[in-house]
């Protein structure tokens, strides 16, 4: 499959709401990661999370769009705006049909749902906003978009949790290569409230440290789970050909892609990982050996830390290849992680350096990982691999080219 051109980027996360902010924080370690604020979260197990302080979306768009929309949608509009004014890029001037838009989302409208809930039990069913059947609903940051946008070719959604972000970009490089001019991809998240919270706490998997520089260390001996977070990132992507037609800035490009399934625990078999990698790689036409840097997953969870170092090991050989989670500055975002990290990726390569894994600080000798630790580590960066895991046994791994 060919390459595909990345030319807008769109951000809306912890560390940051544009690329620049987001990137000047990952090379100064400085995390988004805090006590939670957005409800009184003393009496769960887990009160640090990821959170877009000074988020408002009121003056960006539309009022209609805020009374019809939770949280999650109203980051995605804002950062799929930044990202076509990044891509110089208007729907409106290319053929109807001409640009698609592909979204993941691992929870939908998890907080609108929440309030519309509370007053059905506290008042009736006549309190409840006529949106929260559209509202909540895993798609509806597509729908937005394209309707803001009027962007009238194919829409979809993908619901993979962390790796939906990848696998989204994966589905719009098909749609571009046969169907359309353009498309928007992304993904984000926004599920910390009461309801969502509880959800997510039923993975087992959330770290109970509430010391936010401690909470979520990835490939550390003290590694205790990982912290939730919000926000996400979205992309403009078009074929090579296209974007040097507009003479559109190209940012770096999508060269591979492959997804996996993790088998279920009991029946002891290996990850897919390894097999994931090896597919994206082959995808993409290139060997291990032209990997610079992976972004890694880094789920913080013992178990899940070794197997994902074990494969990593496999693929490069042990220390073959610099590693990094900069995703310990932000929490998981869950959907909004994948789309995250490539934007992450992106400015890596355009910087020459790589992100540093900022609360790690003890990582097993048993994982032998090159793990990039304490500063970022200038390096020149020709091949990216970007890993996601999600909830359920996702898999997804996506090369990129600078």
């Amino acid at each position: 499959m060919s390459a595909l051109a990345i030319t807008g980027m769109g951000v809306v996360s912890p560390t940051g709401q544009s690329p620049d902010q987001h990137w000047s924080s990952v090379m100064e370690g400085r995390s988004g990661i805090r006590p939670i604020g957005r409800f009184d979260a003393a009496s769960y197990p887990v009160r640090v999370a990821g959170q877009v302080e000074d988020y408002v979306a009121r003056g960006s768009m539309p009022s209609r769009f805020i009374r019809e929309t939770d949280r999650f949608t109203q980051m995605g509009l804002s950062a799929a705006d930044a990202a076509l004014q990044d891509a110089a890029l208007d729907p409106a001037e290319l053929p109807e049909y001409a640009v698609a838009v592909v979204t993941a989302s691992s929870s939908g409208g998890t907080e609108f749902g929440q309030k519309e809930m509370e007053r059905l039990y506290q008042h009736g069913p006549s309190w409840v906003s006529p949106y929260q059947s559209i509202a909540w609903f895993y798609a509806a940051t597509s729908g937005q978009i394209s309707i803001r946008h009027g962007a009238k070719g194919p829409a979809g959604v993908l619901c993979a949790e962390q790796a939906g972000g990848l696998d989204a970009v994966a589905l719009a490089r098909r749609l571009v290569r046969d169907e359309v001019k353009a498309a928007v991809v992304g993904g984000t998240d926004a599920s910390l409230c009461p309801y969502g919270l509880t959800a997510q706490l039923t993975s087992r998997r959330l770290s109970t440290v509430n010391e936010p520089e401690r909470a979520y260390r990835p490939f550390d001996a003290s590694a205790s789970g990982y912290v939730p977070g919000e926000g996400g990132a979205m992309l403009i992507v078009e074929s090579v050909d296209e974007a040097r037609r507009r003479g559109a800035r190209i940012h770096g490009t999508v060269l591979g892609h492959a997804a996996g399934f993790d088998p279920a625990p009991w029946t002891g078999r290996p990850s897919a990982l390894r097999r994931t990698m090896e597919r994206a790689l082959d995808d993409a036409g290139i060997g291990p050996r032209d990997v610079d840097v992976v972004f890694a997953d880094g789920m913080a969870v013992p178990a899940d830390d070794a197997d994902e170092a074990a494969a990593i090991g496999q693929v490069f050989g042990g220390g073959g290849v610099a590693v990094t989670v900069p995703k310990a500055l932000t929490g998981r975002l869950h959907a909004g992680g994948g789309g995250l990290d490539l934007v992450t990726a992106l400015l890596a390569m355009r910087h020459g350096r790589v992100p540093h894994t900022a609360a790690t600080t003890d990582v097993p000798g048993s994982y032998d990982l090159d793990l990039v630790l304490d500063e970022p580590r200038r390096h020149p960066i020709r091949h990216a691999l970007v890993l996601a895991r999600g909830h359920g046994g996702f898999v997804s791994a996506v090369v990129l080219g600078a």
